[in-house]
């Protein structure tokens, strides 16, 4: 698939969410298999201001590339100001204009999802982006305010006008949140409808349903966050299985492995105290259904050095190797982790 000049290797994108998309997270993504990964939200009135923690959110590394930085804002100008500051700076390989956050705080500025109930600054923004930049442009958006779909066609549809390159749908209102499920025949609607790549968002949690959303909407990629959370290898999975590659048969010493090379890069780069703060909730998604998983969540969740991190993950894993699964393996693991 192509989004403008770029030419991506598969069909996957891995959602842009605040908090989460950190350059540590990227990089664990981008090992796992995923043809491009993309930033948490970054203020454009931030970079406009020179704010160094939202410098900060768009630092990136060669081996995420590559990569596509989301702005949010509603004034077109500090808008353009971003995205021409991302790209002479050299960081990205997309711009993604957020349209589709529906948290309060962003809406009251009138940005994110706010944006699809007015239209003529909708396109003001993205016409000032597009003009701003060399670099492929692309949109996040919802279904709009109402369950029809016909603010994200009509977004969609101006978006291709002025020259964006490709819209990622989430097609859930604004109002849902992330609750309920989203209504994928407004992904189809947009493939309809639109020349550009249409990217289709939600509810996928493992591979089959990256498939099943291609196969029922027709969308050209497919993009994820939540179910990566849990599975940093359902993107690669999906590419795999599209490409027409036997599937890797993953364990969980695979799993293992991840954790302690994310907790390593993020102490690496946020320094111990803020990674060990992170890590405390980010960790526990990927043991979600495992034996004994509360006991390990609940350890994990109070670590205050890599080590001790390292320590605990190490006591679970040794744990499962043993259990098979052994009344003994339990009380083991029970009493190491009551330890903590």
């Amino acid at each position: 698939m192509n989004i403008g000049s770029l030419k991506l290797k598969g069909k996957t994108v891995l959602a842009p969410l605040a908090g989460i998309t950190n350059l540590p997270f990227r990089l664990m993504v981008k090992g796992c298999g995923c043809s491009l990964v993309c930033s948490e939200m970054v203020s454009a009135k931030g970079l406009f201001y020179g704010s160094q923690k939202t410098f900060a959110l768009i630092n990136t590394h060669p081996l995420e590339r590559p990569v596509s930085i989301q702005i949010f804002g509603s004034d077109p100008l500090s808008m353009s100001m971003a995205a021409g500051t991302i790209e002479k700076h050299g960081v990205a390989d997309i711009i993604d204009i957020n349209m589709g956050c529906s948290v309060k705080k962003v809406l009251k500025t009138g940005s994110g999802a706010a944006l699809m109930q007015d239209g003529q600054k909708a396109r003001a923004v993205i016409a000032a982006v597009r003009e701003s930049t060399s670099l492929p442009v692309t949109i996040k958006i919802r279904s709009g305010w109402d369950s029809s779909g016909s603010q994200a066609l009509g977004i969609a549809t101006a978006a291709q006008k002025a020259g964006v390159d490709a819209v990622a749908i989430h097609p859930r209102t604004a109002t849902q949140g992330f609750r309920g499920r989203g209504d994928w025949s407004i992904i189809a609607k947009l493939k309809e409808n639109l020349s550009i790549p249409v990217i289709g968002n939600g509810d996928i949690v493992t591979a089959a349903d990256g498939l099943r959303m291609m196969e029922e909407t027709g969308c050209d990629a497919v993009m994820a966050g939540r179910g990566v959370m849990v599975n940093p290898f359902m993107l690669a999975d999906i590419d795999d299985i599209v490409a027409g590659k036997p599937l890797e048969q993953r364990s969980r010493d695979d799993i293992f492995s991840v954790m302690k090379g994310l907790i390593t890069a993020s102490v690496e780069y946020f320094g111990e105290e803020i990674a060990c703060r992170i890590m405390r909730s980010r960790i526990a998604f990927f043991v979600k259904g495992w034996p004994e998983s509360s006991k390990f969540r609940s350890a994990i969740s109070q670590i205050t050095s890599m080590e001790q991190a390292l320590e605990i993950i190490k006591s679970y894993q040794d744990s499962l190797h043993r259990q098979s699964i052994t009344p003994t393996a339990l009380r083991d693991l029970g009493a190491f982790l009551n330890k903590m």
